[in-house]
């Protein structure tokens, strides 16, 4: 056998270039195995950032933000290795500074041997500070044989653009030829392009009006961006006028300009614009194919416009363009939402007979349209094709079908249906089951509704929520209230209710005028231990003001305090109104100013009650122009508007003031000769009554009350 060879002695490592041997560092990167070998990047290691403490509202301090600004952001450790070192030199000068522009800064620079336009560019590439970015520019173009370069220009106008001051960038051709660099087109494209990925149209025509006064002719490139950016925000006027001046250039059309055109005109809904456009475009051997023109039906389809549809598919034919799936789909969701589901059902016999592949969605629609058309046995047969096709019924096509069946009446049908979904496992939610609802309270078969409610408990139903929704579906039509009310006594009996219950029925029968029928049920949810909530307060106060019993209204008021809610607006205004017919003028106001204080938004009537109290200090002048500007607002003044002029005018004026503004009301016909006369009667009780709380406060004030009692005087006792 030969000897083994015998092994080489390992070669030692040596610091050569080649072996990569070198000591790493943070700005230097690592070379391992040799020159070809990739390279790596020593990331510098991170602290973590102390825990935040918990946010206390009690120290909390609303000026702490604006005293101790936060930094602007920093560029990230990767942004900064992919710096020249001098570039890093002048962000560090820039974070040592705070961000803030000074002479800390300008020293720093100053030790800067030469600064290049590709410097600048450089560094206002990673800025994110537009005003310390137009310095830096500023100070860099002041200094001994620099010019700025295109590339520093574009760097400025993305950073200013980048941090929002797109106008201010939008004045960068003025300034480039100032300095003597006029600009180009790309300069303008740059302006466009920013803003036309922000969808600011108008600004894009801005740019594009003064490109032309700079004498540049936009390529056919940049006229199809700035028509589309127009286009896109709603322009379509300015689009056309851009579209004239692309013509007026000599230039000639492409196939994307003359869809850009289309598309704008389909959304404005000119159709026979759109049309002579697309006739010039076949003019220019530029037919459009099948994707074209499924986008302009589809446009057609989101603004209702189906006789443009329509002329469109017949454009689409007439050019000898083959309909794909996605076209038929489109067009016959469209016909089919817009009442035309015979011509949708005609492109669906096309469909089938040219052999596409039909989804389950377009036979959604089709039996949608049918069951809204009422030729529930048109629809009845497209589930059978459906389900002969091999497609799974959902809940998107069954809840139509038992719907449709509930309306002509065939509710053991749709029970039938309801059940094919349980078994099919779909889950049928609460709008499977409320036509069913409907229908079996409509007909008096109770039995069956309640038989329905136990399955859907047994299905997982929440069945009071389901109740409340009901109920609440019921009465958006008032003629069924009483319906409603007859249902819901039956099931009070099988132990169905709740308070979310009581207040809708409540809130139904007050707008149908039963105000008597509200009260009792309010009443006996009180007898059955139901605990009223705000909801059903609020409601209570309101019938009770139409029942002229202002004193259970307040009752109920307090209890909504006592429980730490707010009434509802309906509520506030009803018993302010209330108030103020039975006198109670001081309590009515501050009801207004509780309102105004709890709510969002409360009434305009309060809002302009208190402007007249504020009024009433300079006069009767200025309470009238009040009233003017209400007036103009569609807002007569009612009730708690002359309220608010008689509180006003007893605490700051006279009588006199007071009635010069109601005969002003009654010179004008805004209120009639007897509203005059009970005004005038509650401005004297009003005032006798303030002046009689002013004696008894000075009587109570110098201690005279005690020799009143002595005398048996009972002026004490009010």
């Amino acid at each position: 056998m030969p000897p083994k060879p015998v092994p080489l002695p390992a070669k030692p490592s040596k610091p050569y270039f080649f072996y990569g041997h070198r000591k790493p560092s943070q700005n230097r990167p690592v070379v391992y195995g040799g020159l070809f070998s990739n390279r790596q990047v020593l990331k510098p290691p991170q602290s973590p950032l102390p825990p935040s403490p918990p946010f206390n509202l009690r120290k909390w301090d609303p000026h702490h933000l604006s005293q101790n600004p936060s930094p602007p952001p920093i560029t990230t450790p990767h942004q900064h290795s992919k710096l020249s070192p001098i570039a890093r030199f002048i962000i560090d000068a820039f974070r040592k500074s705070q961000y803030t522009w000074g002479p800390s800064v300008v020293f720093e620079l100053n030790k800067l041997r030469r600064v290049t336009a590709s410097l600048v560019a450089e560094v206002l590439k990673v800025q994110d500070d537009p005003i310390l970015a137009s310095k830096f520019f500023h100070w860099a173009g002041k200094q001994k044989g620099f010019k700025h370069n295109f590339a520093s220009y574009n760097a400025l106008a993305y950073c200013l653009n980048r941090n929002g001051r797109f106008r201010v960038a939008d004045q960068l051709p003025e300034l480039m030829d100032s300095q003597g660099k006029p600009p180009t087109e790309k300069q303008f494209e740059i302006l466009i392009r920013m803003h036309a990925d922000k969808n600011r149209g108008q600004r894009v025509y801005y740019v594009y009006q003064k490109m032309k006064n700079f004498g540049i002719k936009p390529r056919v490139f940049l006229y199809n961006r700035i028509m589309d950016a127009l286009v896109k925000t709603g322009y379509l006027d300015l689009a056309l006028s851009v579209y004239e001046d692309f013509r007026g250039d000599g230039l000639a059309e492409e196939s994307i300009t003359f869809m850009i055109l289309i598309k704008g005109l389909c959304k404005a809904g000119k159709v026979d614009e759109m049309l002579e456009v697309l006739g010039r475009m076949r003019e220019m051997f530029c037919k459009p194919d099948v994707f074209a023109y499924t986008a302009m039906i589809k446009i057609l389809v989101s603004k209702g416009n189906l006789d443009g549809c329509l002329r469109v598919w017949e454009e689409m034919r007439r050019d000898g363009v083959e309909p794909d799936v996605m076209a038929y789909v489109t067009l016959v969701a469209g016909l089919c939402k817009g009442g035309r589901v015979q011509r949708g059902y005609e492109l669906f016999k096309e469909m089938k007979t040219k052999g596409i592949l039909i989804e389950r969605v377009t036979y959604g629609v089709l039996i949608e349209g049918f069951v809204k058309n009422g030729k529930l046995g048109s629809a009845c047969g497209l589930l059978k094709d459906l389900i002969d096709s091999g497609y799974r019924a959902d809940l998107g096509i069954y809840n139509p079908l038992i719907e449709g069946m509930c309306d002509v009446k065939l509710i053991d049908r749709a029970y039938k249906l309801f059940q094919v979904t349980v078994q099919e496992g779909l889950e049928p939610g609460f709008a499977t089951v409320k036509p069913m609802l409907l229908a079996f309270a409509e007909m008096r078969r109770m039995s069956d509704f309640c038989k329905l409610l136990e399955q859907m408990q047994k299905l997982g139903f929440s069945v009071n929520d389901d109740l409340s929704k009901f109920f609440s579906f019921v009465v958006e039509k008032g003629e069924r209230t009483i319906m409603a009310v007859r249902v819901f006594n039956e099931l009070k009996v099988k132990g169905y209710g709740g308070v979310r219950i009581y207040n809708i029925l409540m809130g139904a029968l007050h707008k149908t005028g039963k105000v008597k029928q509200a009260l009792s049920l309010f009443q006996e949810m009180k007898d059955l231990n139901f605990e009223p909530d705000s909801s059903t307060y609020s409601n209570a106060i309101i019938c009770y003001v139409e029942d002229e019993n202002i004193k259970d209204a307040c009752i109920c008021h307090n209890k909504i305090i006592e429980m730490s809610c707010v009434p509802s607006i309906d509520a506030y205004y009803s018993l302010t109104n209330g108030l103020c017919k039975i006198g109670e003028i001081d309590a009515a106001m501050m009801l207004v100013r509780d309102c105004l204080g709890n709510v969002t938004n409360g009434p305009m009537e309060f809002k302009y009650a208190l402007t007249v109290l504020h009024a009433c200090k300079s006069g009767a002048e200025k309470v009238m122009e009040v009233l003017n500007e209400m007036m103009q607002e569609g807002l007569p003044p009612d009730n708690i508007i002359c309220s608010a002029i008689i509180s006003g005018m007893c605490k700051y004026r006279t009588i006199e003031e007071a009635r010069k503004v109601f005969a002003n009301l009654r010179t004008r016909k805004l209120l009639t000769e007897a509203n005059v006369i009970i005004y005038d009667e509650l401005l004297i009780e009003y005032m006798e009554k303030k002046a009689a709380d002013l004696v008894l406060s000075g009587l109570k004030f110098f201690g005279l009350e005690s020799k009143l009692k002595a005398k048996g005087s009972t002026l004490l006792s009010r």
